[in-house]
């Protein structure tokens, strides 16, 4: 089985869920897709991270980042595959909030402020939860090259980073797992 047969199958076997559910964004399914139960797999993070490392050889970046907590498993995997390659690269986490001690920090990792940023996330639907990640990048100073998701839903986000001016690519579809979108 190859590598994108192999995390359908897993995304369908530990993700999907059929009922009725709210999603971020507001609107209403027939069925959820909780890629936290792949990407905390050891083999569904290996899958994610290498797809993901194939999509972000054509940007140029220094760091990998987006809104916790979908983002975090994603971060992990990729930072860990790139060890060997790209031993440089920084991973990212954006807070839904920012600390109310310490630092107060929006963002957790090696921030700079200049990075060219791919920002990653699960599941997308309509591009919301994204935007708030490359909303405090960018307010840090950090220029977002390209958003990678798990999932695209199909509903809203390809149109919104179109008009951002930045690159989206998904590794699944709805299509993909037989759902329609």
């Amino acid at each position: 089985m190859d590598a994108r047969a192999e995390l359908i199958e897993l995304v369908n076997r530990h993700a999907v869920k059929h009922g009725d559910f709210t999603l971020a964004s507001g609107a209403k399914s027939s069925y959820y897709i909780d890629c936290r139960k792949v990407t905390l797999l050891a083999a569904g993070a290996k899958l994610i991270g290498q797809g993901m490392l194939e999509f972000m050889a054509e940007v140029d970046y220094d760091a990998i980042g987006g809104m916790t907590l979908g983002a975090d498993p994603i971060v992990g995997a990729v930072i860990t595959l790139s060890a060997e390659t790209r031993p440089d690269l920084k991973g990212l986490l954006v807070r839904k909030e920012a600390k109310s001690h310490g630092t107060g920090q929006a963002i957790e990792g090696p921030l700079e402020g200049n990075e060219r940023v791919v920002v990653v996330e699960d599941v997308t639907t309509s591009g919301g939860s994204a935007m708030k990640a490359i909303n405090a990048l960018r307010e840090a100073g950090c220029q977002v090259v390209q958003v990678l998701t798990v999932l695209d839903r199909n509903a809203g986000a390809t149109e919104l980073f179109e008009k951002e001016g930045i690159a989206f690519r998904s590794l699944l579809t709805l299509t993909d797992l037989g759902l329609a979108p």
